[in-house]
């Protein structure tokens, strides 16, 4: 399945300039999601995050593996036509090359365990080969129908 702009803000509530993925390129629940990022030189943290040697703050770089995170765990618990709330509850992450403007961010979420109320995600953010960070993220979910 694929998934552009449009489809993931039904999904999660974020909107501009908090979106921080651009495109679902696959999703195969409860097995592994991708997807991309554009980083582009327009945006809004660029300006003063380090702004003679721009990199994008690793906090977004969590940020877009927890979107992916909750647009995989919305498929993959077959959450469909549910409100959602998601709640950060664990976040482990190591960072391994700074992302710059102009990289396209490829995110694969894998699961680690999915409960009920929660879900448990292994993520790796990569810019072609190049592993850039990797996170194991826990969620809280609160689901009620739409």
């Amino acid at each position: 399945m694929r998934l552009e702009t449009a489809d993931i803000q039904k999904i999660i509530p974020h909107r501009f300039p908090f979106l921080m993925i651009d495109r679902i390129l696959e999703c195969r629940p409860n097995e592994k999601l991708v997807a991309v990022k554009n980083v582009s030189i327009n945006e809004q943290y660029f300006r003063g995050h380090f702004p003679h040697e721009q990199v994008m703050p690793g906090v977004l770089i969590i940020e877009a593996m927890a979107q992916a995170g909750c647009v995989y765990v919305y498929y993959s618990k077959n959450l469909q036509g549910q409100d959602l709330t998601y709640y950060l509850a664990k976040t482990e992450a190591r960072f391994h090359h700074p992302v710059i403007p102009g990289d396209q961010l490829v995110i694969e979420v894998t699961t680690v365990k999915l409960l009920p109320k929660a879900g448990f995600v292994k993520c790796k953010a990569f810019v072609g080969e190049k592993l850039m960070a990797e996170a194991d993220i826990g969620f809280g979910i609160k689901a009620s129908r739409a």
